[in-house]
């Protein structure tokens, strides 16, 4: 059975993403879904751990990386404080290859980063919605409840399951792995203008992506069909979601400038029919 839904305009992708939406205890429409956009819609889930080398490869190096990272971040106030998980999700933050991939809970935010890059305007992008729900059901019982409103921990929270991550792994040792889904604490503005969250696995070799087609029911696509995104990316610009806000600083609004006045070929920007 297919996740897919092919959005072929920006009214079609506001339509597909908010699907869903209306949540009967609260009476309110709020999207229980983590959403990550991709400009290419063939882009694996791998995370940069995995990336690194081969997925056995990364695994074999990366209590060294975090454990260089936290030293060598002693000159950052406050970098090298807090737990296990505050210091991945700082360190995938600033780049370093960690095994979590990053997710929004906005929608708007995933539909960004799927038509950002102009180098991809001629293919399909893509935004997974994972429901939360359904993957919390799926955790072992100790992580089972996260004690949240949004079937996510937080990083403290967390951290009074799991204090490192060789009792995170431990969890899952007489149960399935299962992915975690968990609020990284807001060290700037870059993190809560992007409505951050980062999934992780017990298993820094395991793909969401294949776990998730093992496991229907957790998730959906929708398809930004590439006849659409220039569309999609001019509205979402005038709607304020782009690389000034999404990134605050000299470097966010220099990217923002740079792809608002490259110059775009006629045929990759006809208006919808």
């Amino acid at each position: 059975m297919t996740t897919d839904r092919v959005a072929e305009s920006w009214t079609e992708a506001q339509e597909l993403l908010y699907a869903e939406s209306w949540n009967e205890e609260l009476n309110r429409y709020r999207p229980g879904y983590a959403y990550r956009g991709v400009p290419d819609v063939d882009a694996d889930l791998r995370t940069s751990l995995q990336r690194l080398g081969d997925d056995e490869y990364g695994a074999t190096v990366e209590r060294d990386l975090l454990r260089n990272f936290t030293k060598y971040a002693q000159t950052e106030a406050g970098a090298a404080d807090g737990s296990v998980w505050h210091r991945l999700a700082l360190a995938q933050h600033h780049g370093l290859p960690t095994r979590l991939l990053d997710w929004t809970f906005s929608p708007l935010v995933a539909l960004h980063f799927a038509t950002a890059e102009l180098d991809y305007l001629d293919r399909d992008g893509v935004v997974w919605l994972v429901d939360l729900a359904a993957v919390e059901e799926r955790l072992p019982p100790e992580l089972g409840d996260p004690l949240t409103s949004a079937d996510v921990y937080t990083a403290d929270a967390l951290a009074e399951r799991a204090e490192t991550l060789a009792d995170f792994e431990g969890l899952f040792d007489d149960h399935e792995p299962a992915p975690l889904f968990f609020e990284p604490p807001a060290t700037d503005d870059r993190i809560v203008n992007q409505y951050a969250l980062f999934s992780v696995f017990p298993d820094p070799t395991a793909r969401l992506d294949e776990w998730l087609a093992d496991n229907p029911g957790c998730h959906r696509r929708v398809v930004i069909d590439g006849a659409a995104k220039m569309e999609i990316r001019d509205k979402l610009d005038a709607a304020n979601v782009n690389e000034r806000l999404l990134f605050p600083g000299l470097d966010g609004l220099a990217d923002w400038l740079a792809r608002y006045y490259t110059p775009i070929d006629a045929a990759d920007a006809e208006p919808p029919e």
